[in-house]
């Protein structure tokens, strides 16, 4: 005999929010796996550290940060920021 099991909309919901959470960690942890060789852009190295145009410029100048200019654009490896996060100097964020 097969027995059947009611699916209600709550049951729904939860299912949607589960699988959600599993794709945002998926993708966090590809961006990861995928940065270790990745270069930065200015914008993207201020969304990850959560610091100023200003402040950005400061690592550059002081050289807390290597970095790479092609044109205007400024690149950053992803290495180099995991490198100056690890260091444990929180003045140099500031």
């Amino acid at each position: 005999m097969i027995t059947l099991d009611l699916i209600t909309k709550q049951d729904l919901e939860q299912f949607k929010i589960d699988l959600l959470r599993e794709l945002k960690n998926f993708q966090v942890d590809a961006s990861v796996s995928n940065r270790d060789s990745q270069w930065l852009r200015s914008q993207e190295v201020r969304k990850l550290l959560k610091i100023s145009p200003g402040t950005l410029q400061n690592l550059r100048i002081n050289g807390t940060l290597p970095y790479t200019q092609i044109g205007n654009i400024h690149y950053y490896k992803y290495d180099d920021i995991v490198k100056l996060l690890d260091s444990g100097n929180p003045k140099s964020l500031k």
